[in-house]
């Protein structure tokens, strides 16, 4: 019999909030991935009826009604292969399936590839930069299948989901299925992906654009802001205001010292972003309780979107539809001037985010200055500035950093993040700063096979200002397996 247990967090609170609150497991996530073994309803029902009895125990009725995935461990081996042919392992080992659906877990028609360590499900920006691996080792199938999840789940939701769980409903991640569909072409040489999957762009281009209709100058709505010069820009939001189930008790501590009425819509729209967490959200610079996420368009989701416009344009043109390619051909040069006027920082010679509220760029120096030369964005003059400022201030002996500042955040110095080193090394090889784009390969790949080394594990993010010691900060230790380190380590080893 199957049970319906669909959206149980929801349905079982006062357990759920018992559980997370009393820290019966070590780190949130494992009740949110708990599989009820019974109707849930049942379960809340039996929970309410015996837990003021004498002598009950929360953990005991917790693995009596749920069963538990165990973390895999199969990643770390006794003796250390040649790291590629380690990493080839790793793809059938990291890979899932989901055919139907089981507590949080979503289904999906096709395998996946989960990150690793505690994630055991399909992330979306993740699986940009595991396709750049899983295209060198001539796994073409399972990128087709990457694919095709992310249009199954555009089209069942609207959206891609942050990860393939049901509390993750409220919100995506970066918008990288456009840049899949120009990996998965350049593999197999077939155009005809963009019209096949011209309908699912579409999808995910009106969900990032909804309540654009009903802006006027100076508002914002969902993920879509109108600037007070009437500009359309766009930020990352999330439409729950409340803790997130997988870091619950963790949200709910922080709030404590929050003034803000949204603090739980903040936290939550900086994992939309990808970036959970760094200095780049906080108003004082240092403090997740100042955290105001809402309050700023970003460089990076702004280009990320000026991609889907100019994809939705050549598939327009393939289809034959002129008036849509018009369309999006004017979005798109509308974006890009957005991006130059809002973004661009002459001053300093960097890009950052936009203060919608203050109606000036903030402070933050942050690596998503890389996306308007990782997307060809940027004039030769721009491109020479960042890429100095590249050099001189996020260039460390590990591979590039993701901000000048040290917060203890895991999105903050010193840590290095295999996304951008990809983004690092094309957006200075495509300017012709060959040298910088081989320092950043280099550098990082060095301190991939360094930690590898010395303890046969592919580290979820590595510390580039001390590579002899392991990158910290978060809400979780680091994480091994990887998935994008596999995958942006393969591609650049063999760029």
């Amino acid at each position: 019999m199957k049970i319906n247990n669909q959206f149980y967090l929801s349905d079982i609170t006062s357990l759920f909030d018992d559980v997370q609150r009393g820290k019966i497991f070590d780190d949130q996530k494992t009740m949110t991935d708990a599989i009820p073994l019974y109707p849930v309803s049942d379960i809340n029902k039996k929970y309410n009826q015996e837990k003021h009895n004498e002598g009950f125990d929360l953990k005991s009725f917790v693995l009596s009604h749920f069963d538990f995935i165990k973390k895999e461990e199969s990643t770390h081996r006794k003796d250390i292969l040649p790291i590629e042919e380690h990493i080839e392992k790793l793809w059938d080992e990291l890979t899932h399936t989901a055919s139907e659906e089981k507590g949080t877990l979503l289904k999906l028609p096709k395998p996946y590839i989960v990150p690793g360590g505690r994630f055991n499900e399909f992330f979306y920006w993740d699986s940009y930069f595991v396709m750049l691996g899983l295209q060198v080792s001539g796994r073409v199938q399972m990128m087709k299948n990457i694919v095709e999840n992310c249009s199954y789940l555009i089209q069942t939701f609207g959206f891609v989901p942050n990860a393939s769980r049901t509390h993750f409903l409220s919100r995506s991640q970066p918008p990288y299925f456009s840049l899949m569909l120009d990996l998965l072409t350049e593999t197999t040489n077939d155009e005809k992906i963009y019209s096949e999957y011209y309908d699912t762009l579409e999808k995910e281009y009106n969900f990032w654009m909804d309540g654009e209709q009903d802006l006027r100058n100076g508002s914002e709505s969902k993920r879509v802001v109108r600037t007070k010069e009437g500009d359309i820009l766009n930020r990352y939001y999330d439409s729950q205001n409340n803790p997130r189930p997988e870091s619950y008790l963790i949200d709910i501590e922080d709030h404590e010292n929050s003034e803000s009425d949204e603090f739980y819509r903040n936290i939550r729209a900086a994992c939309e972003s990808g970036w959970d967490f760094s200095s780049r959200w906080f108003s004082d610079g240092h403090s997740i309780q100042k955290i105001e996420t809402l309050n700023l368009a970003e460089v990076d989701l702004n280009c990320l979107l000026w991609h889907l416009e100019k994809t939705l344009v050549k598939a327009s043109e393939l289809q034959g539809f002129s008036e849509k390619k018009r369309y999006y051909e004017q979005r798109a040069d509308q974006r890009k001037s957005g991006i130059d006027h809002y973004f661009w920082d002459e001053h300093t010679g960097i890009y950052r985010d936009f203060h919608i509220r203050k109606e000036m760029q903030t402070e933050s120096k942050h690596i998503a200055t890389l996306y308007p030369l990782f997307l060809g964005l940027a004039s030769k003059e721009q491109a020479r500035a960042v890429t100095e400022i590249l050099a001189d201030e996020f260039l460390y002996q590990g591979g590039l950093v993701t901000t000048t500042k040290q917060s203890g955040q895991q999105w903050d110095l010193p840590n290095a993040w295999a996304p951008y080193q990809w983004l690092g090394y094309v957006g200075a090889k495509k300017y012709g700063f060959t040298s910088l784009a081989e320092a950043v390969k280099n550098n990082w790949c060095s301190n991939i096979e360094r930690v590898y080394n010395n303890t046969g594990k592919l580290m979820e993010k590595y510390n580039a200002q001390d590579t002899e010691t392991i990158a910290g900060g978060g809400e979780y230790p680091n994480q091994d397996g990887f998935g994008w380190t596999n995958g942006v380590y393969l591609k650049l080893k063999k760029s």
